[in-house]
């Protein structure tokens, strides 16, 4: 007789999501002060450039260039995730202070400005029976501009909330970002074998230094007293703001490409790479360009990270349903859909 694996349904909260909750109670419960906030800060600064490091070595030159020739796609969904979700967040610049208070708008606008998702891109992808080397290039593509366009913009758009162009918050971010990525291309060609084989160990290792970056971003908000902004009423505007925001981005780039001229497989992929923000990518980033503030700027990510998942997991489903059975969009000829859905993200 066959044991069945018990599965929480897709729109429940990932384990991980509960981990970081966890942090985040944790932080408020014991948060890290004195000499160990100085512990804490400098293993979060260690563990944010070893992020960053694994995020080069993991990144195959090779095959982002392979994904060049789909070079349409690929600027639809740099242009969804670094234009489109910027001037969003900027329209919802008339919601404050009076629904959102300023460092929450400012969390809301930088969530904005994080690049796009890899695994969960291509996830989706696959089960809604997509382009899915399309929508790993593309995610490919969006995390490495993202190293440069993220600062940029935060710089750009949050002024002296990200602080500005100073010459040390730009030494931090090369310091911090930019060079532990190069080093990790560079050293690709010999530890890239390495990675692959110790895929699922590195994995913890990624989630653990996520962990601690949030421990001690929610710590340091924790000391400064800035959660007095958080109440109940705030929190459910920023998830109504939110859920208007993932909704309007869903729509924009599935009936964006439509009218782009991309064929079904293709508007799936730009659909799920283009309205999703990585939290991986993210909560490091905001740890260095917020610093004592990267609490409050990194809780309207975290909440979207996870409000994202369902829905797009519950919209992948539904997509693949429509293309077993030959369904399409109005004004859309039905298409052949392959037999094997790709990489299972």
């Amino acid at each position: 007789m066959s044991r069945r694996t018990l599965q929480l349904p897709s729109w429940l909260p990932d384990p991980y999501i509960l981990a970081l909750l966890g942090t985040v109670v944790l932080a408020a419960l014991l948060p890290a002060s004195g000499p160990a906030a100085g512990v804490a800060g400098g293993a979060s600064t260690g563990a944010v450039a070893l992020l960053f490091f694994l995020y080069g070595a993991r990144l195959s030159t090779r095959e982002a260039l392979d994904g060049l020739k789909h070079w349409r796609l690929h600027l639809t969904v740099l242009a969804s995730t670094f234009l489109l979700f910027p001037l969003l967040g900027l329209a919802a610049k008339g919601l404050e202070p009076l629904v959102l208070p300023p460092q929450l708008y400012s969390g809301l606008l930088f969530l904005c400005l994080v690049p796009s998702t890899i695994q969960s891109s291509i996830a989706f992808t696959s089960i809604a029976r997509g382009n899915v080397p399309a929508a790993m290039c593309a995610g490919s593509f969006s995390s490495l501009a993202g190293i440069f366009m993220t600062p940029l913009l935060a710089a750009l758009l949050l002024g002296g909330s990200a602080g500005g162009f100073s010459a040390d918050s730009l030494l931090r971010i090369v310091l911090q970002l930019l060079v532990p990525f190069l080093a990790g291309q560079l050293l690709r060609r010999w530890i890239g074998g390495f990675l692959t084989r110790h895929k699922q160990a590195l994995g913890y290792v990624d989630r653990g230094s996520i962990l601690l970056v949030v421990y001690t971003a929610f710590s340091e908000g924790m000391v400064a007293g800035v959660w007095h902004q958080v109440t109940p009423g705030r929190l459910g505007a920023l998830l109504l703001v939110e859920a208007l925001l993932l909704a309007a981005m869903l729509a924009l780039t599935w009936y964006g490409s439509k009218r782009l001229g991309f064929v079904r497989e293709d508007r799936i992929a730009i659909q799920f790479a283009g309205s999703k923000k990585s939290l991986a990518a993210g909560l490091p980033m905001a740890s260095v360009l917020f610093g004592a503030h990267a609490g409050l700027a990194v809780l309207p990510l975290m909440l979207f990270h996870q409000m994202q998942l369902m829905v797009c997991a519950v919209l992948a489903k539904r997509r693949a349903r429509d293309g077993r059975v030959g369904a399409a969009a109005p004004g859309e000829a039905p298409v052949a859909q392959p037999e094997k859905a790709g990489v299972r993200g």
